[in-house]
């Protein structure tokens, strides 16, 4: 494909406008309506809570439904994502750019001394643009920074099964493709099923929503995280079944660390005394976990990450390194926020966390780093 017509596929088109909107309009309809289990946010420091509705994964199969039926009556084709992949990366590029705008915006405008709302700005309008200057900003009582991590943990699934679906109409349905899928769906039906440990990540808790987590959401985890599934949709792998079998396992090892480590942490900020791997927690003065997961690496919840985004790029086998842009790419963001959070877990902690990291004085990998 040459230059001129890949720019025209990223040209916008109102068919991704609507398709774009139509996600959001569901999105926010169905997390408001929908059941789902409430869940107390950690506490701010003007001791308030925010209070979150995890029911993404009834929303998730909802939607999944709703598109089965639409394409089992010829309403909309199940290839239409994959078809209009690349107009629908630039327009939801555009969103988010707007949104950070719009952020911007109104952060600055707001007179709110909540810790949720009051604006931080540095005067660095580059820094503020990315890094955001409010923590949880809301639109019409919906928090966003929770909901677009919905949207694009829900919009990777959307485009896989777009592939899939346009796999199948091709009549190329592989062992490679088969793998990948599997993974992916498994992934994030995991993610909606344990929605609620979202609500004691970093991001959730700590983060200020700016173009940084906007376009982190909506662009990068459903665009970026799916690469491999484009480049199985062009490119005939075939995958002996020792190297399947070796693939599966990756896969299952990074799945136990990542939910495990995150499990282990969730639990630990809900009830301190909780057993972990059937023991009392070890804690260091009082507040950080030592025990389990968190008593072989200090951040061992981004080796699993790093395995699972490993094993998502093995089903390409050797054929390019195109395939391997995510977990190369998530070593080096997991690395650089790792170092964003020990230098914060320094100054927070102080002495506490020269005692935990004496204890655990790995970072990410055992006996590595």
């Amino acid at each position: 494909m040459d230059l001129a017509a890949l720019l025209q596929l990223l040209i916008p088109s109102w068919s991704s406008v609507v398709l774009l909107g139509t996600f959001f309009a569901y999105l926010a309809a169905a997390g408001s309506i929908l059941p789902g289990k409430v869940v107390p946010g950690a506490a701010l420091p003007d001791g308030s809570r925010l209070y979150y509705r995890c029911n993404g994964l009834v929303s998730l199969l909802l939607l999944v439904a709703l598109l089965g039926l639409g394409a089992w009556t010829d309403f909309l084709r199940p290839t239409i994502i994959a078809e209009r992949g690349l107009e629908l990366l630039s327009t939801t590029l555009i969103f988010s750019t707007l949104v950070t705008l719009v952020l911007y915006a109104a952060g600055c405008n707001s007179g709110s001394n909540s810790s949720s709302l009051k604006p931080h700005v540095s005067g660095n309008l580059i820094h503020d643009l990315w890094f955001g200057i409010q923590l949880n900003p809301q639109f019409i009582g919906i928090d966003l920074k929770f909901f677009f991590v919905r949207a694009g943990m829900m919009g990777w699934l959307l485009i896989s099964l777009s592939v899939l679906a346009r796999s199948v109409q091709d009549g190329d349905l592989s062992l490679s493709m088969t793998l990948y899928q599997l993974f992916c769906v498994l992934y994030i039906l995991d993610y909606f099923v344990h929605e609620e440990y979202m609500t004691s990540t970093w991001d959730i808790i700590a983060e200020r929503l700016g173009f940084m987590l906007v376009f982190g959401d909506l662009v990068w985890i459903p665009f970026t995280f799916s690469i491999q599934g484009w480049w199985l949709l062009r490119n005939s792998i075939e995958l002996t079944t020792t190297a399947a079998v070796t693939n599966f396992f990756i896969f299952l090892i990074g799945y136990m660390v990542f939910r495990g480590a995150n499990k282990q942490k969730h639990m630990f900020k809900r009830n301190p005394k909780a057993l972990i791997w059937g023991h009392p927690p070890k804690v260091v003065g009082g507040k950080l976990l030592a025990s389990g997961y968190w008593g072989i690496a200090r951040h061992c919840n981004y080796l699993g990450d790093l395995l699972l985004a490993l094993s998502f790029s093995l089903p390409c086998g050797l054929s390019s390194p195109v395939p391997y842009f995510y977990p190369i790419y998530l070593l080096i963001l997991l690395i650089w926020r790792e170092r964003r959070d020990e230098a914060r877990c320094a100054e927070k902690y102080r002495e506490i966390w020269a005692e935990y990291r004496r204890l655990v004085p790995w970072r990410i990998f055992p006996y590595i780093y």
